[in-house]
Formats: C-alpha cells, structure tokens, sequence
C-alpha cells in the first residue's frame, strides 16, 4: 500500500526534491542579498541620511549665522539711530549757542549804533547851542545898540558882558535839568 501511494501523487503535499532544490536556492538568494545586494543599500540609505540630516544641520548653521547677522544688523542699526540722535542734538545745541552769539553779537552791535548816535548828537548839540549863542550875543548887542543909540560891541567884547550872560542861562538850564532827572 505504501507503494501505491508513492506511485501516485497527492498535489497538495509537493515532492522532498523540489523542496530540497527550493530551500538551496532559497539559500543561495539570501547569502548573496545578504552579502552584496543589502550592504550597498544600507551604504545608500546612510549616505542618504547624512546628506538629510547634514543639510538640516547645515541648515541650521545657516539659521544661526543669519540671526547672528540680523542680530548685529539689529545693534548697528540701533547704534546708528542713537548716533543720528547725538548728532541731531548737538547741531541743535551749536544752533542755539550759534543763534544766541549772533544776537548778543546784533545787540552789541546795536548799543553801539545808539551810543554812537547819542554821541553824535550830543556834539551836535553843544554845536549848535555854541552857535546859537554867540547868534543871540551879537543880535542883544545890537539890540542894545539900537535902544541906546551907540555901539557896544566893543565895550561888551571888553568885559564878556554877553558871554557871561549865557553861561548863567546855560547853568540855570543844567540845574533845571539835573533836578527832572
């Protein structure tokens, strides 16, 4: 019986031969996946994680460089402003120092003028009162002349009669002005 069963053959149970034959193959494709073909990928997949993660990590340092100059940016650009400002404030201060030199410089410059003026006019004045009186001297010795009849001119230049006369006139007015002020 056993025989017969040999001789015949049942499909669903495959033959020890194959079996032997597909196990060695079966073998023969592991060693050399395992010995070749896996090493190279793994190779692969290594020079693929390091070019990913040396890309993230460059990325990163690139990061960190490009905050570092926005940083430094950042401080330049605030060291700018506060210098901006420094120069602003003196060209201020040297406007105002400027402005107020240049008025004192106008008001001196002024007081001058007026003083000047002043000084003018008061030798403009004894000029003029100078001339006005001897005016006044000739025309009282004339006047006198006339009423008596006779010259005094030289009598009167003799004895300054006439100068005499203005000056207490011109004395009297300087006491009056004295005691307004």
């Amino acid at each position: 019986m056993f025989y017969a069963a040999e001789a015949e053959h049942n499909p669903i149970i495959p033959i020890w031969q194959e079996i032997v034959v597909g196990l060695v193959a079966f073998a023969i494709l592991c060693f050399v996946l395992m010995k070749l073909v896996f090493p190279r990928m793994e190779e692969t997949f290594r020079a693929r994680v390091d070019a990913i993660e040396g890309g993230i990590k460059r990325a990163e340092e690139a990061q960190a460089e490009a905050n570092r100059l926005l940083q430094q940016y950042k401080e330049q650009l605030a060291e700018a402003r506060t210098e901006a400002a420094r120069i602003r404030d003196e060209a201020r201060a040297d406007a105002t120092g400027i402005r107020e030199d240049i008025l004192a410089k106008a008001r001196e410059e002024s007081d001058r003028i007026i003083a000047a003026g002043r000084d003018a006019l008061q030798t403009e004045r004894q000029t003029i009162v100078r001339q006005l009186r001897a005016e006044v001297g000739s025309l009282a010795v004339d006047l006198a002349g006339r009423i008596v009849g006779e010259s005094l001119e030289e009598e009167a230049r003799r004895r300054g009669t006439v100068e005499r006369f203005l000056r207490e006139i011109g004395d009297a007015d300087a006491a009056g002005a004295a005691g307004r002020r």
